[in-house]
Formats: C-alpha cells, structure tokens, sequence
C-alpha cells in the first residue's frame, strides 16, 4: 500500500467468485467448483491485511458476484465480521448482500441480518419461468416470490430486486407482469436491467446462430421507456438509467461511489479498486488469485492512470445516466471546464432534441436522454 490516504468516505466491494451454475447471459467472472470455498476465504483474508489504512473510514460495504448466497450464512457472517476487524467501516453503513432465488429461506436471511447486512439484493430477473429459462437460471417464477417473501419474513426493510427485459421471447405485457409481481413486496429499489449481449456467452451464441432474436432498439426503448413511466407512476425514483428508489433516501449509495468518483477497494477475484486518478483490478483467476496472495503478492492484473480528459469524460458519462445530471459549477471548480460556455451550442441541440433539460447551470437527462446517455457524454 502506499501512503497516498483520502479523507472522502470510501466503499467496499467483495467478489464472491462461486456460482452453482453459469447463467446464459453472464459475463461476470466466476466458477462453480465450490471446493475452492475454503482457498477463497484464506486468500480474501490475506488480501485485506494488505489493503489496511486504504481509507479513514468506509460507509458502503457491498458483497456482490458471482453468487454470495453460494456459501453458507455463517461463512459471509464471518467474512463481513474480518472486514469489520479489518476496516473502518462506520456505524449507519449500507451494508449490502446479492442473493438468488433457491439459495436462501427466512431462517438464512435472518442470520444475514444478524451478522450485519442490512440491505439484501435478490437476483430474481424474472418471475416469468420461459423468460427465466431463456436466460439459463436456475430457479422459476415461484422461488423467485418465495425469496423476496423471505427476504422481508427475516426482517429487511432496505430490499432491492433485480430483473432483466429485452429477454428474447418477452412481451411488454409479460414484463408488465413482472413488475407488478415484483410490486407486490413493496420493494424499496428496483435495478431494471436491459439484457446486454456479451460475446462468448452461450445467449451470444444462439443469437448469433439465429436460434433466438434479440430486441431492437425501438423495442428496447419501448421496454425502457414503459419501465420509467410505469415505476414512477407507482411512486419510484428513476435516479440512474437502471435504478429506481422509493424515496431518495433508499438510493444505491455504495453505486453512487463508483458514479462520483469516490475511492472504492474491490476484494477478490476480478474486482476493481479506484482511488484518486488510478484504478486497478484483480486477476479473473481464481487459483492464480489465491497463490498470488498466499505468496504476498497483491493480485493484480492490471492498472491505468487516468489523465484529466479521461476523468472529465467519465464525469459526463456518468452524470448523464443520473437524474441528478451535471451541476456546472461543480464541474468547472473540479475540471477547470465551463461546459455551458464553452459547449453551449451542443447542449442547446441536445434540448432542442428533447435529451436533456437546462434549469440556470444544472444540466439534467430527460427520460429519452437517460435512454440514450452514451450519447450524451460525446461533448
């Protein structure tokens, strides 16, 4: 580690590489030979000894995937409980959990909650069992009500559902559905995903041999768009293009990190870390992962430094996928940039297009500019 310390409350995210089966859509690093558990957890725990004094304090602890909920409760109880010992992590710290459907019951969540977590994330994607079985998960439609039904027996009252649309074969009418079975929970956020085509997967490939037809981009906004309106009109926030929130009290504050800019340490394999103008991230190998660290060395695959042009792009990038937008102020204090004189007749085209909106210095995404941010950001 170096000496280079931050005195902006970071975040924390934990990889945890184990899935007992490899959804078809998926690109994220993971395995499933879960014989591998014990070697994981050694090596987790080497890697915080050398990432101690990364932060004064962190605020957001999120333990993501691959599937947590592969190992048992008392294993992430005590995984969270070596990040505590091991980190400054404060009192009120949103302290999240990925879980899928057929993984957990009340008696699971309730030990989850006890060791600490206190917002749980359930993998449900769908309560449709063709669409679930298009994408190659595991669980139907009834574990999927079963799960987040557990999720609020075992006493969570900071509930997040992910679900997927533009799935082949899908129809507004059935996503309709979908949300409303996911409504009936009350859940306080929602991460509504389109389904992204990443090569190699066994969904790239049947698509590409023409077994399966993917949505097209005015269908996908037809999803998208329905999604919005639907979710607002039951009283949600559409903060970022994927993520609604009941109040904005409930928003993803650990997301945020990765949107602000703030510092963030990833643990495990394949997580990324940033911190100031550098970001590195870890092998996607678990067994190199684990000899690396049982050798003392940090596991890292890769890392770039981010000159000033790259940080203003990625700040464009992701303040157009937030409601919350660019407040041009801010921008100009930090990048030295007054976006409304020196690209102002760029951003009137955009609100002539009806992409964004123009309220003094605050420039803010419309439902269609959120639909289309990547294009935003080409200032």
């Amino acid at each position: 580690m170096d000496d280079n310390r931050i005195s902006t409350a970071a975040g924390l995210y934990i990889h945890v590489p184990f899935c007992r089966s490899k959804c078809a859509y998926c690109d994220f690093y993971s395995v499933t030979d879960v014989g591998r558990i014990d070697g994981y957890l050694e090596a987790l725990s080497l890697e915080m000894e050398l990432y101690r004094g990364f932060a004064p304090v962190f605020d957001t602890v999120y333990m993501g995937g691959g599937t947590p909920s592969c190992l048992p409760a008392d294993r992430l109880a005590d995984v969270l409980a070596r990040l505590r010992s091991a980190f400054p992590v404060s009192p009120g710290s949103e302290i999240t959990v990925e879980v899928n459907p057929g993984d957990v019951d009340t008696a699971c969540l309730e030990r989850l909650r006890e060791a600490g977590f206190n917002r749980v994330s359930v993998g449900v994607q769908s309560f449709d069992d063709a669409i679930l079985t298009t994408l190659g998960r595991r669980h139907g439609g009834r574990e999927g009500r079963e799960a987040v039904d557990a999720a609020r027996r075992a006493g969570f009252d900071n509930l997040s559902i992910d679900l997927i649309y533009g799935v082949p074969g899908q129809s507004p009418e059935g996503w309709r559905e979908t949300m409303e079975s996911a409504l009936a929970v009350n859940p306080e956020h929602l991460s509504c995903y389109e389904l992204t085509l990443e090569r190699g997967t066994p969904l790239h490939r049947r698509v590409e041999a023409g077994q399966l037809t993917l949505a097209d981009e005015d269908e996908a906004y037809g999803f998208f768009s329905a999604t919005s309106e639907f979710l607002e009109g039951r009283g949600y926030i559409h903060y970022e293009v994927s993520n609604f929130a009941r109040t904005g009290a409930l928003i993803s504050r650990h997301n945020h990190k990765y949107w602000d800019h703030t510092p963030y340490l990833g643990l495990g394999p394949s997580a990324h870390s940033f911190r100031g103008c550098r970001r590195w991230w870890n092998r996607r190998d678990l067994p190199r992962y684990i000899s690396d660290l049982r050798a003392g060395r940090a596991p890292v695959d890769g890392q770039e430094e981010l000159s000033q042009e790259q940080l203003r792009m990625e700040a464009l990038y992701f303040g157009f996928r937030t409601k919350r937008g660019i407040h041009g102020p801010a921008f100009r204090e930090r990048f030295g940039m007054d976006l409304l004189r020196e690209e102002g007749a760029a951003l009137r085209g955009l609100r002539d297009e009806g992409l964004i909106r123009l309220d003094g210095e605050v420039l803010t995404p419309t439902r269609r500019g959120l639909a289309l941010a990547d294009r935003l950001c080409l200032l």
